[in-house]
Protein backbone atom coordinates (compact mmCIF):
# COMPACT_ATOMS: atom_id res chain seq x y z
CA UNK A 1 0.00 0.00 0.00
CA UNK A 2 1.27 3.31 -1.11
CA UNK A 3 2.63 5.42 2.21
CA UNK A 4 2.09 9.21 0.20
CA UNK A 5 -0.84 10.81 -1.49
CA UNK A 6 -1.95 13.20 -3.53
CA UNK A 7 -3.52 16.58 -1.70
CA UNK A 8 -4.95 20.22 -2.66
CA UNK A 9 -3.37 22.41 0.41
CA UNK A 10 -3.62 26.13 1.28
CA UNK A 11 -0.33 26.64 1.54
CA UNK A 12 -1.26 30.55 2.03
CA UNK A 13 -3.67 32.61 2.82
CA UNK A 14 -5.21 34.28 -0.06
CA UNK A 15 -7.27 33.68 -3.41
CA UNK A 16 -7.43 30.04 -5.23
CA UNK A 17 -4.16 30.27 -6.12
CA UNK A 18 -2.79 29.97 -3.21
CA UNK A 19 -4.26 25.84 -3.20
CA UNK A 20 -1.66 24.20 -4.07
CA UNK A 21 -1.08 20.16 -4.75
CA UNK A 22 1.28 18.11 -3.03
CA UNK A 23 2.61 14.76 -2.28
CA UNK A 24 1.66 13.58 1.56
CA UNK A 25 2.22 11.22 3.60
CA UNK A 26 -0.90 8.73 3.63
CA UNK A 27 -3.14 9.12 6.69
CA UNK A 28 -3.85 5.83 8.51
CA UNK A 29 -6.81 4.85 10.91
CA UNK A 30 -6.64 3.93 13.74
CA UNK A 31 -9.81 2.33 15.40
CA UNK A 32 -12.80 4.11 15.54
CA UNK A 33 -12.17 5.80 12.26
CA UNK A 34 -12.38 4.41 8.49
CA UNK A 35 -10.02 5.37 5.59
CA UNK A 36 -12.13 6.40 2.81
CA UNK A 37 -10.47 6.66 -0.72
CA UNK A 38 -12.23 9.76 -2.19
CA UNK A 39 -13.76 9.99 -5.35
CA UNK A 40 -15.72 13.10 -5.08
CA UNK A 41 -16.14 16.24 -2.43
CA UNK A 42 -18.50 18.96 -2.69
CA UNK A 43 -17.03 22.80 -2.35
CA UNK A 44 -18.09 24.85 0.53
CA UNK A 45 -17.98 28.37 1.40
CA UNK A 46 -16.70 27.52 4.77
CA UNK A 47 -13.52 26.34 2.86
CA UNK A 48 -13.29 29.82 0.58
CA UNK A 49 -13.34 31.32 4.34
CA UNK A 50 -10.62 28.84 5.88
CA UNK A 51 -8.26 29.72 2.79
CA UNK A 52 -9.02 33.38 3.03
CA UNK A 53 -7.55 33.11 6.68
CA UNK A 54 -11.34 34.16 8.37
CA UNK A 55 -12.23 30.64 9.90
CA UNK A 56 -11.82 29.83 13.68
CA UNK A 57 -10.58 26.28 12.68
CA UNK A 58 -8.98 25.32 9.26
CA UNK A 59 -6.14 22.59 8.45
CA UNK A 60 -3.93 22.98 5.20
CA UNK A 61 -5.97 20.16 3.58
CA UNK A 62 -9.83 21.20 3.91
CA UNK A 63 -12.63 19.63 2.64
CA UNK A 64 -15.81 18.84 4.76
CA UNK A 65 -17.18 16.48 3.23
CA UNK A 66 -15.97 13.45 0.68
CA UNK A 67 -17.90 10.52 -1.02
CA UNK A 68 -16.01 7.39 -1.70
CA UNK A 69 -14.99 3.56 -0.94
CA UNK A 70 -13.88 2.24 2.49
CA UNK A 71 -10.05 1.10 2.09
CA UNK A 72 -9.83 0.16 5.75
CA UNK A 73 -11.42 0.22 8.94
CA UNK A 74 -9.68 -1.29 12.07
CA UNK A 75 -12.93 -1.61 14.41
CA UNK A 76 -15.20 -3.55 11.25
CA UNK A 77 -17.47 -0.52 11.64
CA UNK A 78 -18.33 -0.39 7.92
CA UNK A 79 -17.36 -3.19 5.19
CA UNK A 80 -14.19 -2.94 2.91
CA UNK A 81 -15.18 -1.51 -0.48
CA UNK A 82 -18.48 0.18 0.78
CA UNK A 83 -19.82 2.91 -1.13
CA UNK A 84 -20.21 5.85 1.86
CA UNK A 85 -19.99 9.83 2.37
CA UNK A 86 -17.85 11.37 4.64
CA UNK A 87 -18.98 14.63 6.62
CA UNK A 88 -17.80 16.68 9.24
CA UNK A 89 -16.10 15.38 12.29
CA UNK A 90 -13.47 17.65 12.18
CA UNK A 91 -12.95 17.64 8.50
CA UNK A 92 -10.62 20.64 7.09
CA UNK A 93 -10.96 21.93 10.68
CA UNK A 94 -9.34 20.33 13.39
CA UNK A 95 -8.01 17.06 11.13
CA UNK A 96 -7.72 16.98 7.56
CA UNK A 97 -9.99 16.98 5.48
CA UNK A 98 -11.79 15.72 1.83
CA UNK A 99 -9.70 17.74 -0.59
CA UNK A 100 -7.05 15.00 0.05
CA UNK A 101 -7.15 11.52 -2.22
CA UNK A 102 -7.53 9.66 0.65
CA UNK A 103 -9.27 11.00 4.27
CA UNK A 104 -9.46 9.19 7.77
CA UNK A 105 -13.04 10.29 9.02
CA UNK A 106 -14.58 9.26 12.45
CA UNK A 107 -17.00 6.22 11.83
CA UNK A 108 -19.79 8.17 13.63
CA UNK A 109 -19.54 10.56 10.89
CA UNK A 110 -19.05 8.24 7.84
CA UNK A 111 -22.91 7.17 6.53
CA UNK A 112 -23.24 4.00 4.00
CA UNK A 113 -24.75 4.42 0.86
CA UNK A 114 -26.49 1.01 -0.60
CA UNK A 115 -28.07 0.74 -3.54
CA UNK A 116 -27.72 3.77 -5.80
CA UNK A 117 -26.67 3.91 -8.91
CA UNK A 118 -25.50 7.71 -8.91
CA UNK A 119 -22.56 8.85 -9.90
CA UNK A 120 -20.09 9.83 -7.71
CA UNK A 121 -20.23 13.35 -8.69
CA UNK A 122 -24.07 13.21 -8.05
CA UNK A 123 -23.97 11.93 -4.56
CA UNK A 124 -20.62 14.38 -3.96
CA UNK A 125 -23.68 16.70 -3.80
CA UNK A 126 -25.60 15.34 -1.23
CA UNK A 127 -23.78 14.93 2.29
CA UNK A 128 -23.29 18.34 4.04
CA UNK A 129 -26.48 20.10 2.41
CA UNK A 130 -28.92 17.84 2.79
CA UNK A 131 -27.66 16.17 6.35
CA UNK A 132 -27.60 20.01 7.20
CA UNK A 133 -31.26 21.22 5.65
CA UNK A 134 -32.77 17.88 7.19
CA UNK A 135 -31.35 18.49 10.77
CA UNK A 136 -32.34 22.42 10.35
CA UNK A 137 -35.88 21.48 9.66
CA UNK A 138 -36.79 18.46 11.55
CA UNK A 139 -34.33 18.34 14.64
CA UNK A 140 -34.09 21.52 15.43
CA UNK A 141 -37.51 23.57 13.72
CA UNK A 142 -39.44 20.47 14.15
CA UNK A 143 -41.35 21.34 10.96
CA UNK A 144 -44.78 19.86 10.54
CA UNK A 145 -47.06 19.43 7.97
CA UNK A 146 -49.57 22.73 7.13
CA UNK A 147 -46.65 24.96 8.71
CA UNK A 148 -46.27 27.92 6.72
CA UNK A 149 -42.05 28.53 6.50
CA UNK A 150 -40.16 30.91 5.27
CA UNK A 151 -36.80 30.42 3.66
CA UNK A 152 -34.34 33.21 3.55
CA UNK A 153 -31.71 32.46 0.42
CA UNK A 154 -33.61 29.91 -1.34
CA UNK A 155 -31.25 29.67 -3.99
CA UNK A 156 -28.24 28.32 -2.46
CA UNK A 157 -27.47 24.84 -1.94
CA UNK A 158 -28.77 24.39 1.41
CA UNK A 159 -31.89 26.64 0.39
CA UNK A 160 -32.66 24.56 -2.39
CA UNK A 161 -32.45 21.42 -0.05
CA UNK A 162 -34.54 22.85 2.79
CA UNK A 163 -36.88 23.85 -0.22
CA UNK A 164 -37.25 20.45 -1.28
CA UNK A 165 -37.22 18.33 1.92
CA UNK A 166 -40.23 20.77 2.96
CA UNK A 167 -42.51 20.65 0.45
CA UNK A 168 -41.93 16.83 1.04
CA UNK A 169 -42.66 16.78 4.52
CA UNK A 170 -46.18 18.90 3.73
CA UNK A 171 -44.93 22.39 4.69
CA UNK A 172 -46.31 25.47 2.63
CA UNK A 173 -43.25 27.36 1.49
CA UNK A 174 -41.90 31.23 0.82
CA UNK A 175 -38.72 31.46 -0.89
CA UNK A 176 -36.55 34.33 -1.10
CA UNK A 177 -33.77 35.10 -3.98
CA UNK A 178 -32.23 37.74 -4.70
CA UNK A 179 -32.90 37.67 -8.51
CA UNK A 180 -36.14 38.59 -9.77
CA UNK A 181 -35.89 36.09 -12.52
CA UNK A 182 -35.44 32.81 -10.01
CA UNK A 183 -38.87 33.45 -8.71
CA UNK A 184 -40.47 30.99 -11.46
CA UNK A 185 -37.68 28.03 -10.69
CA UNK A 186 -38.46 28.25 -6.95
CA UNK A 187 -42.20 28.23 -8.03
CA UNK A 188 -41.55 25.23 -9.58
CA UNK A 189 -39.65 23.08 -6.81
CA UNK A 190 -42.93 23.67 -5.05
CA UNK A 191 -42.88 27.22 -3.41
CA UNK A 192 -45.69 28.83 -2.82
CA UNK A 193 -44.10 32.02 -3.18
CA UNK A 194 -40.92 33.57 -4.22
CA UNK A 195 -40.15 37.02 -2.62
CA UNK A 196 -37.15 39.31 -3.46
CA UNK A 197 -34.80 38.90 -0.84
CA UNK A 198 -33.69 42.42 0.40
CA UNK A 199 -33.37 44.26 3.79
CA UNK A 200 -36.62 45.55 5.76
CA UNK A 201 -38.26 41.96 4.64
CA UNK A 202 -40.84 42.00 7.70
CA UNK A 203 -41.66 45.55 7.23
CA UNK A 204 -42.46 45.30 3.58
CA UNK A 205 -44.75 41.53 4.12
CA UNK A 206 -46.30 42.70 7.56
CA UNK A 207 -47.78 46.21 5.62
CA UNK A 208 -49.18 43.83 2.48
CA UNK A 209 -51.35 42.41 5.78
CA UNK A 210 -49.04 39.23 5.70
CA UNK A 211 -48.93 36.88 8.39
CA UNK A 212 -46.18 36.19 10.17
CA UNK A 213 -44.21 32.77 9.91
CA UNK A 214 -44.67 29.79 11.86
CA UNK A 215 -41.20 28.52 11.17
CA UNK A 216 -38.50 30.81 9.63
CA UNK A 217 -34.72 29.07 8.29
CA UNK A 218 -32.43 32.21 8.20
CA UNK A 219 -29.75 31.07 5.65
CA UNK A 220 -28.52 35.04 5.14
CA UNK A 221 -27.20 35.40 8.30
CA UNK A 222 -26.25 38.37 10.58
CA UNK A 223 -27.82 40.97 8.13
CA UNK A 224 -31.27 39.84 8.92
CA UNK A 225 -31.31 38.16 11.83
CA UNK A 226 -33.41 40.66 13.81
CA UNK A 227 -35.95 41.27 11.04
CA UNK A 228 -36.06 37.16 10.42
CA UNK A 229 -37.18 36.80 14.22
CA UNK A 230 -39.58 39.70 14.04
CA UNK A 231 -41.23 38.00 11.02
CA UNK A 232 -42.12 34.94 13.26
CA UNK A 233 -44.86 34.36 15.18
CA UNK A 234 -45.24 34.30 18.95
CA UNK A 235 -45.04 30.66 19.70
CA UNK A 236 -42.80 29.71 16.22
CA UNK A 237 -39.42 29.71 15.70
CA UNK A 238 -36.49 30.96 13.71
CA UNK A 239 -33.25 29.32 12.96
CA UNK A 240 -29.93 30.48 11.70
CA UNK A 241 -28.00 28.17 10.12
CA UNK A 242 -26.26 30.39 6.90
CA UNK A 243 -24.05 33.30 6.87
CA UNK A 244 -24.61 33.73 2.75
CA UNK A 245 -25.06 38.16 3.47
CA UNK A 246 -21.10 38.01 5.14
CA UNK A 247 -19.66 37.11 8.40
CA UNK A 248 -20.14 40.15 10.41
CA UNK A 249 -21.42 40.71 13.79
CA UNK A 250 -25.06 42.47 14.56
CA UNK A 251 -24.24 45.87 15.63
CA UNK A 252 -25.41 47.46 19.05
CA UNK A 253 -27.35 44.64 19.59
CA UNK A 254 -30.11 45.06 22.61
CA UNK A 255 -32.72 42.27 23.31
CA UNK A 256 -34.84 44.41 25.18
CA UNK A 257 -35.41 46.51 22.62
CA UNK A 258 -34.95 44.74 19.03
CA UNK A 259 -36.28 41.19 19.86
CA UNK A 260 -39.74 39.76 19.67
CA UNK A 261 -41.38 37.84 22.77
CA UNK A 262 -41.97 34.48 22.76
CA UNK A 263 -39.90 33.50 19.26
CA UNK A 264 -37.52 30.77 19.55
CA UNK A 265 -34.61 31.57 18.04
CA UNK A 266 -31.63 29.04 17.52
CA UNK A 267 -28.56 28.69 15.76
CA UNK A 268 -27.25 25.31 14.19
CA UNK A 269 -23.53 24.72 12.70
CA UNK A 270 -23.35 22.10 10.63
CA UNK A 271 -19.85 21.07 12.53
CA UNK A 272 -22.21 19.70 14.98
CA UNK A 273 -23.03 16.77 12.62
CA UNK A 274 -22.49 12.98 13.76
CA UNK A 275 -22.07 14.43 17.77
CA UNK A 276 -23.98 12.52 20.03
CA UNK A 277 -26.79 15.56 19.99
CA UNK A 278 -27.08 15.20 16.08
CA UNK A 279 -26.05 11.83 15.03
CA UNK A 280 -26.16 10.91 11.55
CA UNK A 281 -28.18 8.04 11.99
CA UNK A 282 -30.44 10.20 12.80
CA UNK A 283 -30.66 11.80 8.80
CA UNK A 284 -32.10 9.48 6.16
CA UNK A 285 -29.74 10.47 3.44
CA UNK A 286 -30.32 6.62 2.27
CA UNK A 287 -33.87 7.60 1.16
CA UNK A 288 -32.78 10.79 0.08
CA UNK A 289 -30.58 9.53 -2.60
CA UNK A 290 -33.09 7.09 -3.90
CA UNK A 291 -35.91 9.46 -4.20
CA UNK A 292 -33.10 12.01 -6.19
CA UNK A 293 -32.23 8.83 -8.44
CA UNK A 294 -35.83 8.29 -8.81
CA UNK A 295 -36.29 11.76 -10.26
CA UNK A 296 -38.10 13.13 -7.22
CA UNK A 297 -35.64 16.05 -6.89
CA UNK A 298 -33.07 17.49 -8.82
CA UNK A 299 -30.06 18.14 -6.81
CA UNK A 300 -27.53 17.40 -10.28
CA UNK A 301 -24.21 19.79 -8.63
CA UNK A 302 -24.55 23.57 -10.64
CA UNK A 303 -20.64 22.61 -12.00
CA UNK A 304 -18.31 20.00 -11.90
CA UNK A 305 -14.83 20.35 -12.46
CA UNK A 306 -12.11 17.64 -12.27
CA UNK A 307 -9.41 17.48 -9.30
CA UNK A 308 -6.75 19.12 -11.29
CA UNK A 309 -8.44 22.41 -11.50
CA UNK A 310 -9.03 23.34 -8.07
CA UNK A 311 -8.54 26.94 -8.99
CA UNK A 312 -11.44 26.92 -11.26
CA UNK A 313 -13.61 25.70 -8.66
CA UNK A 314 -12.77 28.15 -6.23
CA UNK A 315 -13.05 31.21 -8.34
CA UNK A 316 -16.32 30.42 -9.19
CA UNK A 317 -17.16 30.02 -5.28
CA UNK A 318 -15.38 32.88 -4.98
CA UNK A 319 -18.25 34.74 -7.03
CA UNK A 320 -21.72 33.38 -5.19
CA UNK A 321 -22.80 32.83 -9.45
CA UNK A 322 -22.83 28.85 -9.39
CA UNK A 323 -26.27 28.34 -8.55
CA UNK A 324 -26.46 25.57 -6.84
CA UNK A 325 -23.64 22.64 -5.81
CA UNK A 326 -20.07 22.63 -6.88
CA UNK A 327 -18.17 19.41 -6.83
CA UNK A 328 -14.97 18.32 -7.72
CA UNK A 329 -14.31 14.62 -8.97
CA UNK A 330 -11.04 12.74 -9.10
Amino acid sequence: MAETMNAIVISSFGGPEVLTYETVPKPVPVPGEALIHVRAFGVNHAEMHMRKGEWDEWNPITGLECVGTVEACPGGELPIGAKVAGVMGGLGRNRPGGYGEFVTVPVTNVIQIEGTSLPWEELAALPEVYCTAWSCLFTILDLQPGERLLIRGATSTIGQAALNLAIDAGAIVTATTRREERFEWLRGLGAEEAVLEQSDLDRRLLEQGRRRFDKTLNLVGNRVLLESIRITRAGGRMLQAGWLGGLAPVQDFNPMVQMESGVHFSLFHSKVLGTPEFPLSAIPLQNIARKIENGAWDARPAKVFEYGDIHSAHRMLDSHDAGGKIVVKH
